[in-house]
């Protein structure tokens, strides 16, 4: 409590207990205590017996004086830091903190010492080196003086930033679990700036500031935990960080980050949901521009690319375009703008790889992608036009057309060995659910059940799949939609992948009223959790089993209704004459 004040002469607690301890008049040594160690101002001796006359005590007063006191020179050093030139006021705060840095660990004057070292911008490595070692006092520093420690510390900062980077990938993987199942509301319905808001983004801005360093270290970590778990959120967290650092106008990072303007101009795409011409120019541009020696850009822009909801923007795009094809009876291989929304999923979807490989080129694609694949999604959107068209022809013109059961063996192929088209074809095949296009979509479901990478069972395809199917809602009463959709599809990969399983009890959370009674038994057999199930899933079971059972009818309902039919009375035969 009272550390500090020896080195600086003033009497402390211990003085005055050794002083009481040797003396033969206590009072007399309490009153001359006092009278040295005093407010020294004349005027205020007189004044002070009028304070003992209302009751008020002398710990009181001088409590209220001493806090008042900080006040003012915490104003004092605030204004220090901002008046005169930079040299004199940096010379001043020192000199203050030299004299004031030994009272540092008094609660009472703590305060003061942590606002003169908060306005330094560069504190002696010693003080800091005395903060680091001490938890309570590094726990009580501002953010200004821990960016000085964590700067030459990336153990401590880690430590710092570790547990809020798992709080984020926590914060994404419970909204893609969530059970709030809907069209409208999803996983990429946020803008970015409203993403860019959330508590962790916030912090870590404000842990970084306007440090250069630090900010290199976050991007560091970043990189490392996506190659260490190949979750692609730790690359929606890198362009989140750099815009909310931009929103700030924080230009002493901002310049340096090379991949600053083109994040900028994405992140006006993802706002719109789509590139658009001027944008997609812009983006080529940037990409163009990569010069020799300076290849390494390219890994941190395919980190960029690699964000979801960058992924999300470029394939809603590449749908898009390829319908507006379909109109123009133009190929893919001539549209420009196409080839630029393929050349940046193919850099995005490449991201592991180059980091990991530290081989900076631009991944080659395909050209079957172009030439086979993108003609053939072209052709399932020809044959739902013809289909469409040929339901509206008058009945005496219609031609004997049943809608297309079969699908190409090419585009299974594509799906399984090819990842572009993996994505493409997974876009195109959420695209026809939300159009509530039951007939392509049992077509073509057969081919998600071995795609590249299990891609058809990530948690993002999932959850967007889950949300488009509620559109289609009344089909889950029949029997064949139910049949493709989970045995065919959800049920051949429940026991193996733990997400898939939580996906469809979402799923049937949702929309269990709509199922067939005896499907829903059997399903609701086919689902039931094993020993080696995590807690989620036992979870979701038991909501959906306490659901199920709320909908049962009671025991009551079930007896048979006794009969409103009154019996007739027996009237007695007339006796025969």
């Amino acid at each position: 409590m009272y550390a500090g004040l020896q080195e600086l002469g003033v009497a402390n607690g211990e003085d005055l207990k050794e002083t009481l301890t040797n003396c033969t008049e206590p009072l007399k040594a309490i009153e001359q205590f006092q009278t040295e160690n005093g407010v020294l101002l004349p005027s205020l001796q007189s004044a002070l017996p009028f304070l003992d006359l209302h009751g008020t005590p002398r710990l009181e007063f001088h409590q209220s004086v001493f806090d008042e006191l900080r006040e003012k020179l915490l104003e004092r050093v605030s204004a220090i830091a901002l008046e005169g030139k930079v040299e004199e006021r940096y010379k001043k705060l020192e000199d203050l903190l030299e004299k004031s840095f030994s009272l540092v660990k008094m609660p009472s004057i703590q305060p003061v010492v942590m606002c003169v070292m908060k306005h330094l911008p560069k504190v002696p490595e010693k003080k800091l080196k005395l903060v680091m070692a001490d938890k309570d006092l590094y726990k009580a520093c501002a953010v200004e003086v821990k960016r000085q420690i964590w700067q030459d510390n990336q153990a401590l900062f880690g430590d710092e930033v570790s547990p809020l980077l798992k709080q984020y990938i926590l914060e994404k993987e419970n909204i893609l679990f969530s059970n709030d199942i809907s069209v409208l509301h999803n996983f990429f319905s946020p803008s970015p700036k409203t993403r860019r808001q959330g508590e962790v983004v916030q912090k870590l801005t404000q842990m970084i500031g306007k440090n250069v360093k630090l900010y290199d270290m976050v991007l560091q970590f970043l990189r490392t935990l996506f190659l260490r778990t190949r979750n692609v959120h730790y690359c929606t967290l890198r362009a989140e960080l750099l815009m909310s650092l931009h929103d700030l106008d924080i230009s002493e990072i901002c310049t340096v980050d090379p991949c600053h303007k083109f994040t900028w101009c994405l992140d006006a795409c993802i706002r719109e949901k789509f590139v658009d011409n001027k944008r997609a120019r812009e983006l080529q541009g940037f990409l163009d521009g990569v010069k020799k020696g300076q290849e390494q850009v390219l890994g941190d822009l395919s980190m960029i690319l690699c964000d979801p909801f960058a992924i999300n923007t470029l394939a809603l795009s590449t749908i898009r375009h390829l319908q507006d094809l379909v109109g123009q009876d133009t190929l893919p291989r001539e549209s420009p703008d196409l080839l630029l929304l393929l050349r940046m999923l193919s850099l995005g979807q490449g991201a592991w790889d180059m980091i990991d490989s530290q081989v900076f080129k631009e991944p080659k694609m395909e050209a079957e992608l172009i030439t086979k694949f993108l003609p053939m999604l072209m052709s399932f959107v020809v044959d739902d036009h013809t289909f469409n068209v040929d339901q509206k022809l008058p009945s005496e013109e219609k031609g004997p057309i049943p809608y297309p059961s079969t699908i190409p063996e090419a585009f299974t192929k594509f799906l399984q060995e090819n990842r572009i088209a993996c994505e493409i074809g997974l876009y195109y095949i959420l695209h026809i659910t939300k159009q509530r296009n039951k007939n392509a979509f049992l077509r073509l479901l057969p081919a998600l059940v071995e795609t590249f990478s299990d891609l058809a069972f990530s948690d993002i395809f999932l959850h967007l799949l889950t949300g488009n199917l509620t559109l289609l809602g009344d089909e889950f009463a029949l029997e064949e939609f139910c049949t493709s959709l989970f045995d065919g599809f959800f049920l051949t990969a429940c026991s193996r992948k733990e997400n898939v399983h939580r996906h469809v009890l979402r799923l049937l959370l949702h929309l269990h009223h709509k199922v067939a009674p005896a499907k829903l038994e059997s399903l609701q057999k086919a689902l039931e959790p094993t020993k080696q199930s995590g807690e989620a899933v036992k979870e979701l079971y038991n909501q959906l089993t306490e659901k199920l059972e709320l909908r049962k009818p009671s025991p009551a309902e079930v007896t048979e209704t006794p009969s409103m039919e009154l019996p007739l009375p027996t009237v007695p035969t007339p006796a025969s004459r």
